[in-house]
């Protein structure tokens, strides 16, 4: 665990006076052997961001300019790693925490190559390294793909995720308010626009992501929300949510997140209101579907994805 190598770091790291930014921690990494008068956890993803701000941590979304020490928690994608690595780079002290299984034993081999690496504290299927490198050229910069603006670590940032584009040829005309929850960097929140909806809100738990969607979607018709879609309430209900869920937390794959996506929509629409929903065919999507709308079906799809229509949510009652 990141808790047990930051322990046996901390011993023998002599962390310089100042401010100390921890770059992507996520929900269940303990920080508490930092000090916490001098850390800003510094992440992008809303859910972490609200965790640690709740546990009384100093929380931002951008690394501190004055920040004397950065710790990169690794993460698994690689552009999405150097472009923070580059970050730390520019501090007096650069830490890096990775597990092996986010790639940590590849980036310290790359580091080796370009700089000065400390011996590595191995704990818990990880490792804790200090470096110090000119890593200019891997900074982040925005990438154009098919027309949209994406940034390293956000999803499918090399183009229009393959399900995506299923639902978006699947949509039929819209009318009235549209709700894209997941909405990425605004590729179906587009495609809606374009279908005719009256206003769509896309709502977007990765700060970078919902950045380069105010970009992608530079239309007075959006509105744009830096939330949990399973927990975010808008201000009106919605005629149609369109939502391509993601089912994966950290490596794990787990279907109940995409559920709880699902359970979310039914919640934020009109009573004659429609969900349009792409997922893997192996996700167990179905109980779920038919317990929280009163008509479900698939009306596009390949071998890989279902699209799903699912008419008329059936409101929960609340005991009491």
């Amino acid at each position: 665990m990141r808790s047990a190598r930051l322990e046996l770091a901390l011993g023998s790291l002599d962390l310089p006076e100042g401010r100390i930014a921890v770059l992507r921690p996520r929900i269940g990494d303990d920080l508490t052997a930092l000090p916490k008068e001098r850390v800003t956890v510094v992440t992008g993803f809303k859910p972490d961001h609200d965790h640690f701000a709740a546990q009384g941590w100093q929380v931002a979304t951008d690394c501190p300019e004055d920040a004397i020490t950065v710790i990169v928690c690794l993460p698994r994608a690689k552009a999405h790693a150097h472009a923070m690595l580059e970050r730390a780079s520019r501090a007096e002290l650069a830490v890096v925490d990775g597990q092996k299984t986010d790639g940590v034993d590849s980036i310290l081999k790359d580091l080796r190559k370009r700089g000065e690496v400390s011996e590595p504290v191995v704990k818990a299927h990880g490792k804790l390294f200090t470096f110090r490198a000119d890593l200019s050229d891997w900074a982040a910069r925005p990438t154009m793909v098919e027309g949209f603006q994406t940034l390293p670590g956000v999803f499918s940032a090399d183009g229009p995720d393959r399900g995506s584009v299923l639902l978006a040829q699947a949509l039929p005309a819209l009318k009235g308010r549209v709700l894209d929850l997941g909405a990425g960097w605004g590729f179906l929140a587009r495609a809606a626009l374009e279908k005719g909806a009256r206003q769509v809100d896309l709502v977007e738990a990765e700060a970078d992501a919902l950045a380069c969607a105010r970009m992608n979607v530079p239309d007075e018709r959006a509105r744009f929300h830096w939330a949990d879609a399973t927990t975010f309430r808008p201000d009106q209900l919605g005629h149609h949510v369109i939502c391509n869920p993601p089912f994966h937390v950290a490596r794990d794959a787990d279907p109940r997140l995409g559920m709880a996506f699902v359970l979310a929509a039914a919640g934020m629409l009109v009573p004659d209101g429609t969900l349009w929903l792409v997922a893997n065919r192996h996700l167990p999507y179905r109980e779920v579907l038919d317990a929280r709308f009163r008509k479900v079906e698939e009306i596009a799809g390949d071998s890989a994805f279902r699209v799903i229509r699912a008419d008329g949510p059936i409101r929960q009652r609340v005991a009491g």
